[in-house]
């Protein structure tokens, strides 16, 4: 399988994710609303590096689990960290000034979602949406 990754630098590259998330999941036959979900958690993955990171990658690519088809993303930064995991994934919890649906509405668009952060050298999310 390869993968896509888009490096995060700019809000052009919020775009440019999206994009290539858009094009992956239609390739890959998932639906127009599948398709705006997944979108959708590219922007606030993207966005997120961009506000706090400043700088880091979004990764696209096909995943094949026994008779299961989907989309990884997986959004790695080399940022300050997630001090309180537990803390930003409470629905209304924003440190942006944004509406705080950021990290759960994400969990809540895909079917997998996973976090690790180290505070002072970064973050990596995984997700993945599958095919119904």
């Amino acid at each position: 399988m390869s993968q896509t990754c888009v490096e995060v630098k700019s809000e052009w590259s919020i775009v440019a994710a999206r994009q290539a998330g858009r094009t992956l999941a239609k390739e890959i036959g998932f639906g127009s609303v599948d398709q705006a979900r997944i979108t959708t958690a590219i922007s606030e993955l993207a966005r997120n590096i961009y506000l706090y990171a400043k700088r880091g990658q979004i990764c696209i690519e096909k995943v094949v689990l026994l008779n299961k088809v989907g989309i990884k993303v997986t959004a790695l930064d080399h940022g300050p960290g997630i001090k309180d995991i537990r803390k930003v994934m409470e629905d209304g919890f924003t440190t942006s000034g944004g509406l705080g649906a950021g990290l759960p509405g994400v969990k809540r668009l895909m079917d997998e979602f996973s976090i690790d952060s180290t505070v002072g050298e970064g973050t990596t999310i995984n997700a993945i949406k599958w095919i119904r």
